[in-house]
């Protein structure tokens, strides 16, 4: 009887484990707002050290179609989600957002969320106001996605959104100086 009943257990699925203490699971159905940014329960969360493409920029494919990039960069975080199950831990609350870690299980490996959109070339490493990333593993993850020419990077019109920002950053400047 001891032998059925351990054989029934094996057989019969295990529940599910929910997040550690002090992480949330990261599940579909939370409203993405960028690559990095989605709200759940009426509050926002976004990737800490991570900055997607922007939406509303433009990169061409291989077949000369204009793309959105931030679009690419947040069907990419969808898929992720989908398929890993992440789980985060809040970082810092800052200006009404919450910045999290968040860790993807990839067969029995955890990965990092953040690196793997990186590596994977479809996010990118954020920078300071002073052009310093907020975590350097990112800006070194990032330069192999480049060097390997992976996701967006293998396109040549994708550019960096820090690029994009400082030009509005120096465009409302010099507006306001004048």
């Amino acid at each position: 009887m001891r032998r059925a009943l351990s054989l029934l257990s094996a057989l019969l699925p295990t529940s599910v484990s929910a997040a550690p203490a002090g992480y949330f699971d990261l599940l579909p159905g939370v409203t993405l707002e960028t690559g990095e940014t989605w709200v759940s329960n009426g509050e926002r969360f976004r990737l800490y050290g991570v900055q997607s493409c922007l939406r509303g920029t433009a990169y061409t494919d291989k077949h000369g179609q204009k793309r959105d990039c931030g679009e690419a960069s947040l069907a990419v975080l969808a898929a992720y989600i989908k398929d890993t199950k992440p789980v985060c831990a809040p970082v810092v609350k800052k200006d009404g957002i919450a910045y999290v870690v968040c860790y993807a299980t990839v067969g029995k490996e955890r990965l990092d969320l953040a690196n793997v959109l990186i590596t994977s070339g479809y996010a990118f490493a954020s920078l300071n106001g002073e052009g310093m990333p907020y975590h350097v593993p990112y800006a070194v993850a990032e330069k192999l996605a480049r060097d390997k020419r992976a996701g967006l990077w293998q396109f040549e019109d994708v550019q960096h959104p820090a690029i994009l920002l400082s030009r509005e950053v120096n465009a409302r400047t010099k507006k306001a100086d004048q």
